[in-house]
Order: C-alpha cells, then sequence, then structure tokens
C-alpha cells in the first residue's frame, strides 16, 4: 500500500469513529421523509388542553408498526396518550433516550396566514402548531430509530424513543407519569430532547448551542389587601395602591449575579467567537458596569446571570366606583438551579416590607435538579459530531431561562442534553414553522451524536 493510501484510509478510520451496520444514510432522502412525517404530524390536533395526545401517539405507532419496530402507548387517562418504543443493543452501555412532546400550545387562527393544523409546505418551510415546539423533535427522532433500524446498525446501548404527553401544562399525564409509574420503560443515563438550537449565516453553522441546565419555574402571587369602600374618598390602604409598591420595590430590586459551570463556559466559549466589544462584557461580568450595559444590550442574557421576577397579570376591582378589598398580581419567577427557594420568598418579603401585601409560593411542576455535566460521553460525542459537520462552529453548552421535561430525567441522574437546529420561528406564537433544510440538519446532527455514543465501535 502506498504511503498516500495508508495516510487516506487512517484518515477517514480516525475521523469516523464508529461502524456502521450498513451503508451510510443518504441524508437527503431521510430529510424528505422526516418532512413528510412532520407535515402528517402537524395536522393531528393534540392543543393542550385538552391534549388528546394520543392521536399523535397512535400515528406514530402506525409508522414504527409498518418498519416492524414495537412500540407501546401509556396513559394516566383516556387520551393522554405516551408512546415508548426502543431499539435493542447488545447491553454493554446503558439506554440513550430521544425524546420530543406531542402537546402543543393553542392557536389564535384568526392571526395565522395558514392553517395552523394544516401541515403546509411552502417556500422552503413546513407551517403548523409545534412545528418547533417540539414536534420536529418527534419527527426527527422517528427517522432517526427508522435508520438505525434499517440499516441494521449494531447497538451497545439500546436507544428508547419517548413522545411524551403534557409537556406544556400538564406533566402529570406525560413525563411524571412516565417516570414514576413507568421508569423502567425510560431509564437511560443520556438523553437528547428539545431546548437547544443552531446559528447559520451564509450557508453555514456557526454556533450549535446545547442546554444542560434550565431555570426553575417557581412561579408566585402577590396578594394585596385592604378596606372595600367607595371610590369617592382615597384611601392610603387602598390594596391597588399597596400592590403596585410592591412591584415597584421588586423591579428595582436588582438579584445578584452568580454563573455555575454550564453559564460559566458559555459565556467564556462565547467571548471566544465574538467582537472584542462583545467579548469583553462576557470576560468582565462581575463588573457592576459592564453588567448593566448587558442588561440593556441583552435581556436575554442577563437572565442567565440570576434570578428574574417578572409581573405577568394584575387583577384587582370590579367596578370603577368601588376600592377593591383585594388585588393580586402573578410572578414569573425564575431562579438558578441551585436556588435556595425558601430563602428567596423570605427575602422578597423584606424587600416588599408591607404586611398587607402576602408573597404567595405557588412554586412549580419541576423538580430541581443538577447540570448534566460537560465531560460525559454524550457531550463530547456532541462536541465531536459539531466539528465533523460544522467544523466552522463551536459549541455553546447553556442554561435556559424556560423549563422543559428534561428537569425530570435530571433529578433521576439522566445526563440530559437540549438540541435544536435552525430555520424555526414562531414557537407559541403565530405562523409557526421549521424550515426544510433545518429538519434536515437536526436528523443528520441527531442521527451521528446517537450513533457516536450507543453504536458498537
Amino acid at each position: 500500500m502506498s504511503r498516500n493510501a495508508l495516510m487516506l484510509v487512517l484518515t477517514v478510520f480516525l475521523t469516523e469513529p464508529y461502524v456502521y451496520g450498513a451503508s451510510v444514510p443518504d441524508f437527503r432522502e431521510a430529510r424528505d421523509e422526516a418532512v413528510r412525517f412532520l407535515s402528517e404530524y402537524l395536522r393531528i390536533d393534540t392543543v393542550n388542553p385538552p391534549g388528546n395526545e394520543t392521536r399523535g401517539a397512535q400515528y406514530l405507532k402506525s409508522i414504527l408498526a409498518r418498519e416492524g419496530i414495537p412500540s407501546e402507548i401509556f396513559e394516566l387517562a383516556p387520551g393522554r396518550g405516551n408512546l415508548v418504543a426502543r431499539l435493542k443493543g447488545n447491553g454493554t452501555k446503558k439506554p440513550v433516550l430521544i425524546m420530543g412532546h406531542i402537546d402543543v400550545v393553542g392557536v389564535e387562527r384568526e392571526k395565522w396566514t395558514v392553517d395552523p393544523f394544516g401541515g403546509a409546505i411552502r417556500d422552503g418551510f413546513i407551517y403548523g402548531r409545534g412545528a418547533t415546539d417540539d414536534k420536529k423533535m418527534g419527527a426527527a427522532g422517528l427517522e432517526v430509530l427508522l435508520l438505525l433500524h434499517r440499516l441494521k446498525v449494531p447497538l451497545d446501548r439500546d436507544v428508547i424513543f419517548l413522545a411524551e404527553a403534557g409537556e406544556e401544562s400538564s406533566t402529570q399525564f406525560g413525563i411524571d407519569f412516565m417516570v414514576e409509574r413507568h421508569w423502567d420503560k425510560i431509564a437511560a443515563e443520556f438523553s437528547l430532547a428539545e431546548g437547544g438550537g443552531m446559528s447559520e449565516q451564509g450557508g453555514k453553522v456557526q454556533r450549535v448551542v446545547v442546554t444542560a441546565t434550565e431555570k426553575l419555574s417557581r412561579n408566585m402571587k402577590l396578594v394585596a389587601r385592604g378596606v372595600s369602600a367607595h371610590g369617592s374618598v382615597p384611601r392610603a390602604d387602598n390594596p391597588l395602591l399597596r400592590l403596585s409598591a410592591a412591584l415597584a420595590k421588586l423591579a428595582d430590586w436588582r438579584q445578584p449575579m452568580r454563573l455555575n459551570e454550564v453559564t460559566r463556559q458559555y459565556f467564556s466559549r462565547l467571548a471566544a467567537i465574538s467582537p472584542p466589544e462583545e467579548a469583553f462584557l462576557y470576560t468582565h461580568l462581575e463588573d457592576p458596569g459592564v453588567a448593566e450595559k448587558l442588561r440593556a444590550r441583552s435581556p436575554g442574557l442577563d437572565a442567565l446571570l440570576r434570578v428574574t421576577i417578572t409581573p405577568t397579570i394584575v387583577q384587582g376591582g370590579f367596578r370603577d366606583n368601588v376600592i377593591p378589598a383585594t388585588a393580586e398580581a402573578s410572578l414569573m419567577v425564575r431562579p438558578l438551579p441551585d436556588e435556595d427557594v425558601p430563602a428567596l420568598v423570605q427575602r422578597m418579603r423584606e424587600v416588599i416590607d408591607d404586611p398587607a401585601v402576602e408573597v404567595v409560593p405557588a412554586w412549580g411542576r419541576r423538580p430541581a435538579a443538577p447540570p448534566s455535566g460537560l465531560s460525559t460521553e454524550m457531550f463530547l460525542a456532541l462536541e465531536r459530531v459539531q466539528k465533523r459537520l460544522f467544523p466552522e462552529a463551536v459549541t455553546l453548552p447553556a442554561m435556559t431561562t424556560g423549563t422543559t421535561d428534561s428537569a425530570q430525567l435530571r433529578a433521576k441522574g439522566v445526563h440530559a442534553y437540549g438540541i435544536g437546529t435552525f430555520g424555526g420561528s414562531g414557537a407559541h406564537g403565530n405562523d409557526e414553522r421549521i424550515s426544510v433544510e433545518g429538519l434536515g440538519t437536526l436528523v443528520e446532527f441527531l442521527y451521528h451524536a446517537v450513533v457516536e455514543i450507543a453504536a458498537t465501535k
């Protein structure tokens, strides 16, 4: 063998660290099939409430059955189905889980330019409620399972596919039910689900965001009480005034900055690929002047550094000539993952400093859990796949300000990571859509990540 031929063999061996059971997939064909799956999946109305996720689960089950892949549907209540399918490995390593939720949020039909449940494909985009949140992950996960099965890829790990109910507002029917009653069906060492994303420019992916933790959801209420009276006589104990003053105090209360392993890595890597002015901000976060500048320029990044408290609903009064006896405000509170929430509530009461205003913790449905590791086999595999598919990009480990079903998995000891793609918009909004190319890229990235971690070497 010539020296050049030997170098070519070594190059292929070193850049493809796993063995396929058959030929490498045709990812263009896989993209087109996933687009068809997603379009059909979007036509199934699974708005939560009421959910009706079993409709979506039955659709996925029918495709798996045609391919000879067994699956099961688990319901806590009629119509609230969760689908589980499994490709068996040789058992030398623990399973990897691919997860996507079936339910979607509601729509304002009159504000859409297309049928939100039509699955229309126009100008390179697939439209429909759930296109980005989160039926894309269901379609991509389904496609990856089919590719592994068709190509007979030998596996060290079982590959589990979970399409769950209730993510948007009723986790008791979905991930909570599966964790508490059917953990043996989904128990895994690693999971890949929603939460991350990609950015691309000029047709090239620049950033691959992988979420490894998320803020807590601990929403609360403020309840102000006073004396109901005629509005013609102003009163100092007017609950509307007391509530307004309390909200103003919370708005002025600047929470201290705290970094964790994930956000520290996020800002460090972000600085390395940012223009000098931005990089200076990301490397000088402890500087008060920098913190204020970052807050003004990017509230989203600032929210990664501290507890956030946001009023979302204010209620009080029923007639324009009556001072109400009570007034309430709903607060979206997002503590950092390791926050002492009871201590936070006590500090809020001290800041408000008004016995007529009660802070009522509503808590949240997501458990607290440590971040997923950044040196695990799974995270390192995601980085390798990024470098192979998108050599000009960088992987950014991240924390989400929202919450997902990965929280329940992390609380069970699973290293859960959120991934995504580019070309999506309108999540929870009008004309929700994802690009055809973005979906195809997600399929390819997810396939390689699963093969990298699960296939027999």
